[in-house]
Order: structure tokens, then sequence, then C-alpha cells
């Protein structure tokens, strides 16, 4: 199945098969760790887009028609073929996309977890039911599939962010069609296979590859009735506002500046720990990775070096290593764009206590060491920006409000987390803190599959989150019914009833 072996052109998959469509224009997939191009992938036009809705439209009619037991065979058997296969798609984003295979491996793994929660499709889609809200009369909701939707994913998370969508999709009852990540498509040709050989019906599931050109497409695309995307709040906004102008059921996760603030009371063991593997994992090319650490009070000094040692310790390689703690950057145009606000910070003025732009890693590959920045300020492009790399900032505050007002200011609202030993701080953390997921000594409090993913302010554009309970309102449209049915008595029917006396 789809692999980068060689130099080879990837395909396309419409109709339930490999669609090898000349394409007018293909981008290249490095190998991240080395740098080399190991494959071309092809770049849909809006033909080929308009052909793939044409088929997801014809076989969403027979899928959103199929019984709950039928579409629940097909989610188990996707689910187990999904575990059989995890170290194949582990080895997929170990490659292209960059991850040590802990990271790869933890990736399917919450990927996996959403399918298992769509395998409760029949208790997720029970309606609700009133009986005899008048004489005669009962009312009772249905949940059905929109039809054909789409889906928009990064390049960091190749497999649990288009997990997110698929399952919980195809288990309303939806014909999907999936964009991935020009960088890194591999994984998303292995999840079609899966879902084929798990018995899906032909043409339920389709990938397309591209760029901006396919984005477009889908967005103004009159048979797609719903996009979710993921990734920087600038093409989030674009997502957004373009799907709905031409009427389509739109949520769009933006980029996030989140911050952990750490108070004197903390285990400043647990917090270093917990900011450097959550500012540093995967190369900090996660949304939800910590990016501010606001240090409050006289927790400053001794945290810093509890922060600095532990860096020292951090093993950067090709994520094949064993002994790999954080692998490359995705492209070397990512590179010199995390580089580059490295080189901003310093002449901003912030105090650059670890380089990681000396890391002495050879001329191949996409590597850059962990970055720490203190005395960092709003104001500051370090502060102020999504890096989207291996770069932490430590902003300094006297007392539990400021910090609170510095979060409060900032335009990201995906995550938040604190840590402290103090029930009532906590407590008023996870109550105030303008934030859509928030960590009580957890660095990255992403939601279990049961629950929804998504934050607030830059950090969403639309209303409802992605997996969970959000997922299935999404994929699905509400309708009430309100029957009534003549009383047979009235019709002369003698229901067996003893007479009133």
């Amino acid at each position: 199945m789809a692999s980068t072996t060689g130099t080879r052109t990837l395909h396309h998959w419409i109709g339930g098969a490999p669609d090898d469509t000349p394409a007018g224009r293909t981008g290249a997939i490095t190998e991240s760790a080395s740098g080399d191009v190991v494959a071309r992938v092809p770049f849909a036009d809006a033909a080929l887009v308009d052909r793939a809705v044409a088929l997801a439209a014809a076989a969403a009619e027979g899928w959103g028609r199929a019984s709950l037991g039928q579409r629940a065979k097909v989610m188990f058997a996707f689910r187990a073929l999904l575990d059989e296969h995890r170290e194949e798609l582990a080895g997929l984003v170990v490659r292209e996309h960059g991850k040590v295979h802990a990271d790869a491996l933890g990736e399917v793994q919450r990927g996996i977890e959403v399918a298992e929660f769509a395998c409760g499709l029949g208790q997720l889609l029970k309606g609700e039911m009133s009986a005899g809200v008048s004489s005669g009369v009962d009312s009772y909701s249905l949940r059905q599939p929109l039809g054909v939707v789409a889906g928009i994913t990064p390049f960091n998370f190749p497999v649990m962010v288009p997990m997110w969508m698929v399952p919980i999709a195809l288990a309303c009852g939806n014909a999907f069609i999936l964009k991935p990540s020009e960088q890194d498509p591999s994984p998303s040709l292995l999840i079609a296979d899966l879902l084929r050989r798990a018995g899906l019906p032909d043409g339920v599931f389709s990938v397309v590859h591209g760029d901006r050109e396919a984005v477009d497409a889908i967005l103004e695309h009159p048979g797609i009735a719903a996009v979710s995307f993921v990734g920087s709040t600038a093409v989030a906004r674009h997502v957004h506002e373009a799907g709905t102008r031409h009427g389509k059921r739109v949520q769009a996760l933006g980029g996030a500046k989140n911050h952990a603030v750490v108070l004197p009371d903390a285990d400043l063991d647990l917090a270093a720990d917990a900011l450097v593997s959550a500012g540093y994992g995967s190369a900090g090319q996660r949304c939800m990775a910590v990016s501010v650490g606001v240090l409050v009070g006289d927790v400053a000094e001794p945290l810093v070096a509890r922060v600095r040692e532990r860096i020292g310790r951090l093993v950067v390689a090709d994520g094949t290593q064993a002994d790999a703690d954080m692998g490359p950057l995705i492209s070397d145009a990512h590179l010199r764009r995390v580089t580059g606000y490295v080189d901003r910070g310093v002449a901003e003025g912030a105090t650059l206590l670890v380089d990681g732009r000396a890391l002495e890693a050879g001329d191949r590959g996409h590597f850059i060491g962990p970055t720490l920045f203190d005395h960092v300020e709003p104001g500051m492009a370090i502060y102020d920006e999504e890096v989207f790399g291996p770069v932490l900032v430590l902003v300094r505050r006297e007392t539990y409000r400021e910090a609170m007002e510095l979060i409060a200011a900032n335009a990201y609202g995906n995550g938040a987390a604190i840590f402290t030993n103090d029930g009532g701080a906590a407590r008023a953390f996870e109550q105030e803190v303008p934030a859509g997921m928030v960590g009580i000594n957890v660095p990255i409090p992403v939601p279990m599959a049961y629950h929804s993913f998504g934050g607030w302010k830059d950090s969403l554009f639309g209303d409802l989150h992605v997996h969970g309970p959000d997922g299935v309102r999404f994929y699905t449209r509400g309708k009430v019914v309100t029957r009534r049915w003549p009383d047979p008595s009235h019709r002369g029917v003698d229901l067996g009833f003893p007479a009133e006396r």
C-alpha cells in the first residue's frame, strides 16, 4: 500500500480505488531527517474535485440509508485494522513528518480512540421521544446525515487529525472527502485502503491531494455540505469565511499560543518535566504544545534551572533512532521560518538561554535544537505569534492575577494549564481562563475521544468542536417529528378493552 519508497508519484483515492489521473502539477515529499525527496504527490484541480464529489454523492445515498448495524460493522472492522497496522502508520509518520517513533505511535493511538468512539454510533445517534404531548400526539427527534462532507488537515498530525473527523462523519452516514497535507500524505492513503478492507462501500471515502487550488475547489463546491479544518489561524479564517459564504457548515480550528502558569507552591520537578515534554515534543509542531511558561513570584529562578538541566539531556536525532527525544521539522522552509523567529527574539531583547540554532546535525535534514527564551514580554514576535517549533518562551509575573491578565489579553485561546498544589487556585483557574481546553497539573490537556476538542478566540472559527458529542452534531442535521395517529376506537375498532362502567 501507500509508501514513499523511491521517488514515485502517489495517487488520489476516488471511487474506492487508487486514481492515477495525470496531474498538471505535483509537489515534493521529503524525508524530514535527510531532506531527500522520496516521492511526489499529484495536485488536484477543480475538475478532479468535482469528479470525487459526484462519486461521493452517489455513494452517500446508499450509505446514509444503511442500518446502524451495517455501519457499526464497518467501524468495528476499521478499528481492528487500524490496530493491526499501527506500526505501519507510525512508520509513515516518522519518515515523512519526522516525529520520533514514540510520538508517532501516540498519534496513531489517539486516532484509534476516535474510531472506538464511532463504533458506538447506535448510542450516539439516538433521538429523544415525548409521548402524548397532546391527545394522540407524540413528538420525537432524529439526527440525519448531511450527505457529502470534507476535511482539510495539517501536516503535524497526518493520522490523528484526519481520524478526528473521518470515523464520526462516516458513522453518521456521510460520504467524506479528505484533503490531507501535501507534505506528508501517505498515511491518508493507507487509511483509505483500510476502510476499503473494512467493507466501506466504494466512493464513501475519498482522498484528493493538493494545495490552495484544491482547498478552494472544496470550499466552493455546491455538492459539499460541510467542511472541517485544522491549521493556522490565517487559513482557518479563510476557510470559515469562504465556506460559509458558499453555504456550508464549517468548523475551522486555528492556531494557538498555549500558556502554562506555574505558581510558587507547584511541584517544580513535575512542572519542569511538563514544560520540556510539552514544549519540545514533536519538535513543538503541535497546536497544543506549551509555548509560554508563566512563572509566578519566586518560582522563576529554581524552575529555570530545572528546565535548562532537562533540555541538556534531550537527544535530537532521526526519529527512527531508539534514543531520540525530538526529531526534525517538517521542511526546510519551516526550518527557516522557525530560525527566523529565534533571530527576531534575540533582536527584540529577549534573553536566549538555550540556542537551538547551534545544534550540530550536519547539513542534512530539517533540524533545530530545543530553544529557550527568558524575560519575554508581549509585543515580541516570539510571544505574540505562533512559532510552531521547539521554542519555549518564559514570562515572569509577580501574582496569579497578573498571569491571568496576560492570558486574557492574548489573541489565542486553544489550551492553558496551571501547576499548583492549591485546590482553590486550580478551581479559580479552570473557571476563569479563556481557553477551550484546560489542564490542572497536566501540560497538554487534549480531551479523550468521547469529549470534544477545540479552543476559543482566534483558535476556533465556527460553533462546534471536533470529535466527541460536538462531532456527531456537526456531521448530522436535527429533525423533530410531531405525529398523530387517530384513536382506533373512533373508527369502530374493538381494541379488546373492557367497557367502562
